[in-house]
């Protein structure tokens, strides 16, 4: 009986060594974080860091934020580190400024920046001047934050872009994230910075994810302001963007790469101070620019990049004229089809560059 029993286990055994030969495991997939999370992150990370810092503004407290970008904080922290206010941008981004001359580390969120222009008395006279006009006694550690630009069917008086706006102002640093990693990094970089920072984020990025590196996972990671970064190499053309249309110039380069051209893709990260060394770089490497905003044309970030390229080193290397694609020049539309073409869509950021580069 035995001897039975040890034929018919024989077989199982063979087909249980097969399976575990031919076993295998997968690569762990990466981390995916959404751009509203990595906020959320950086925020409670530098809560928690230094008690100093606080959060206020419409909603951000108990309704965990309009666009829940402030989800779980007021439940952590209380309210008087997460501040829920009237719906008054002036008063309470004069109460922020006050906080920081005062020493605290005020978060001011923008419900949209378009609102901004309520409190732009307090963001442009009272925060980026004092430390100049006070003789560089009196800092203003404060971060004024919130979307940003063109969202989706919200009409021409809550879809401009403040980029050029808030970049044209001594006294402010400006940075606008792409991804999550920019995002967290840059959140907590403004928080610590002694100047007032403006963060201009965009609503349509919050709830995309993105891979999220391990060192942008660590309590210490930090994206340095003023430093740009070269999301994809090329050889051919260099192009130049920030926030929302960071991602459509990647798109673009991927199918122009079909064809044979190698896009080298800048996102800026910061507006102001604008790293030009790396953009010049690039353009004395590819000898081609093209620069990507989603605001309006005259006086804008693109226009700026191409001044200081026409001023600088860079220039003398140029095989062509640059070239800028940019929101159309005038308000927002509401009806979908116009607002599709008042904004850069990938079509048009492939046809600037087959222009620039006569193909």
């Amino acid at each position: 009986m035995a001897a039975v029993s040890g034929l018919v286990r024989r077989p199982f055994r063979q087909v249980s060594g097969l399976l575990k030969r031919r076993f295998h495991r997968t690569a762990p997939t990466a981390l995916q974080v959404t751009v509203r999370d990595a906020i959320n992150q950086g925020m409670d990370e530098e809560l928690e860091r230094d008690e100093k810092v606080f959060l206020l503004g419409e909603e951000v407290a108990q309704y965990d934020g309009a666009y829940k970008v402030s989800r779980g904080l007021w439940k952590k922290y209380g309210d008087k580190r997460i501040i829920d206010t009237p719906i008054s941008e002036m008063g309470f981004a004069g109460i922020a400024v006050g906080a920081a001359m005062a020493g605290l580390r005020p978060i001011c969120e923008f419900m949209t920046f378009n609102f901004s222009m309520q409190a732009i008395d307090q963001v442009i006279n009272s925060a980026a001047k004092t430390y100049y006009m006070s003789g560089g006694l009196q800092s203003v550690p404060i971060v004024f934050r919130g979307p940003n630009g063109a969202s989706a069917g919200v009409a021409a008086q809550h879809s401009q872009c403040f980029a050029a706006w808030y970049g044209h102002c001594p006294g402010l640093k400006v940075v606008s994230p792409w991804n999550s990693e920019d995002a967290k990094g840059l959140i907590k970089s403004a928080i610590r910075d002694n100047n007032p920072v403006v963060m201009l984020e965009n609503e349509l990025m919050y709830g995309v994810p993105f891979e999220f590196p391990p060192e942008a996972q660590s309590k210490d990671f930090l994206v340095p302001i003023g430093k740009a970064k070269i999301e994809r190499q090329g050889t051919h053309i260099t192009v130049v963007s920030h926030s929302r249309p960071v991602g459509h110039c990647l798109e673009a380069a991927a199918v122009l790469s079909k064809e044979g051209v190698e896009c080298e893709v800048i996102n800026m990260r910061t507006i102001r101070p604008m790293d030009m060394e790396t953009i010049e770089a690039s353009v004395m490497k590819t000898n081609h620019l093209v620069t990507v905003e989603g605001g309006w044309p005259q006086f804008g970030v693109g226009a700026e990049i191409c001044a200081r390229i026409m001023e600088g080193p860079a220039f003398n290397f140029l095989d062509a004229p640059a070239v800028r694609v940019t929101g159309a020049d005038v308000p927002m539309p509401y009806a979908k089809i116009l607002e599709d073409n008042s904004i850069p869509q990938v079509k048009d950021i492939i046809f600037a560059i087959k222009k620039t580069l006569n193909i």
